[in-house]
């Protein structure tokens, strides 16, 4: 099958000039033709100190500015960045709440001579990343005060993420009145699992009264590049079998049959699945009973222990990046070395298990991080998958960051390297739900 660069699926209409951000040829649009665009769309990423903005035009997918506002709460730092324009580098910007992190980010884009828009008229909506939307939400949507509610309930289920959520959106509210706002959540992608992938082999009750279930996350990553793939297959998303494999400091691997998530590998919480930067990924529950009770440790530290002293850090005592890994590996460490090859044999085992639930799988894809910069783990995590007709290409393979087939051309199942890009998603589901 001859791989082309057609869109398909949730890239159309506007596809075509989709790609000028996928493709990194941002300077091919002219800057008073990108001014005029319809309807820009910011995006935020609120926590509970720092928010993290982007403004998008989303019918071409330039990106015009981004940013970071950080230290919200004790002396506020802003990064301002945009193309041919002046860069802001941590200056200081007194930011006592988020709001006032938000005035910076309209005051900065909209500025005379460092602005990218003419007047606030021209940004259309504000999406908004929510980590957690439980079982409410199997799309993004609106925000209004059921919305806002919903999400609230929401924050048992991710108390470090939902509460700051919900400040940058009331942050939003308060300072863009009457501008429309949509909620993009991490798991509503996954909401298309059937029970039999969703649910634990756990008292029942536990999932009525207190909704302990698989929920995953990267939710708004496994979208975007499912819908890239299904493109560069040259065919509709809703007929391809994919394995996304979002590989980074956070890792997850989706099953997506048709378009939907099928299976995941985070659970109820970020900690499931394979081993990650400082996260332990899949383990025997019984472990914790037995270290807890010979170390004296309480449920909080042991937690801290398998979300921040594990992974690929705790395996190999050096660090949780993978270049330095691969660097302390190359000179001989061999716990290095094992994390490394652990983290690889286990990302393949789910590949494996997926394709088996799926009863086949037309591409592999790596993104994120790790899965776009690292061609050894992408190398390691395809070695051995020749059985079900994955053929890497060595030559093909030694690339970072950039949009590419991987295999060979008579390989059976097509391995991808599809850059991430969150934000346009986000952007586009914006538009698309405020256009209505």
């Amino acid at each position: 099958m001859e791989l082309d660069n057609r869109e398909a699926g949730p890239f159309a209409p506007p596809c075509r000039s989709i790609l000028y951000e996928i493709r990194g040829r941002r300077k091919s649009l002219p800057p008073k033709k990108r001014r005029r665009s319809i309807m820009n769309i910011l995006v935020i990423n609120a926590g509970s100190s720092s928010l993290k903005y982007q403004l998008l035009d989303p019918a071409s997918g330039v990106l015009l500015a981004k940013g970071l506002c950080e230290r919200i709460g004790i002396d506020g730092k802003f990064t301002y960045k945009a193309e041919g324009k002046q860069t802001l580098d941590a200056i200081d910007i007194p930011m006592p709440t988020h709001s006032e992190a938000i005035q910076a980010v309209l005051d900065a884009v909209a500025d005379k001579d460092n602005g990218v828009i003419s007047s606030m008229s021209e940004i259309g909506a504000v999406g908004h990343r929510v980590v957690h939307g439980g079982e409410a939400f199997n799309k993004s949507v609106l925000i209004d005060g059921a919305v806002l509610k919903a999400i609230e309930d929401c924050i048992p289920l991710a108390p470090l993420h939902n509460p700051a959520n919900l400040t940058g959106i009331r942050a939003c509210q308060k300072v863009m009145p009457g501008v429309p706002m949509v909620a993009v959540f991490d798991t509503a992608f996954h909401q298309t699992m059937p029970a039999r992938a969703y649910m634990y082999a756990l008292p029942y009750a536990w999932y009525e009264e207190d909704k302990v279930r698989r929920y995953g996350f990267h939710g708004t990553s496994h979208k975007y590049v499912a819908g890239r793939a299904a493109a560069m297959l040259g065919k509709p998303v809703e007929e391809v079998k994919l394995i996304s494999c979002h590989l980074g400091n956070g890792s997850s691997i989706t099953a997506v049959d048709g378009g939907k998530s099928v299976d995941t590998s985070m659970g109820f919480t970020p900690l499931a699945g394979v081993p990650m930067g400082t996260r332990s990924g899949d383990l025997d529950a019984g472990i914790l009973q037995y270290e807890m009770n010979k170390r004296g440790m309480g449920i909080d530290e042991m937690l801290s222990a398998l979300n921040k002293q594990s992974g690929v850090e705790g395996l190999s005592g050096v660090s949780s990046d993978f270049r330095d890994l691969e660097s302390a590996a190359g000179k001989g460490d061999a716990k290095a070395a094992l994390a490394r090859e652990k983290f690889a044999y286990e990302v393949r085992k789910y590949v494996g298990a997926y394709a088996a639930a799926m009863g086949g799988a037309d591409a592999v894809i790596f993104t994120a991080g790790v899965g776009e910069n690292d061609k050894g783990i992408r190398a390691a995590v395809c070695q051995g998958l020749e059985y079900m007709g994955v053929k890497l290409d060595e030559a093909a393979n030694d690339v970072r960051g950039k949009e590419t087939v991987l295999s060979t051309a008579d390989s059976k199942v097509k391995v991808l390297l599809i850059p991430t890009n969150e934000e346009l998603m986000i952007a586009m589901d914006t538009a698309e739900i405020v256009s209505k």
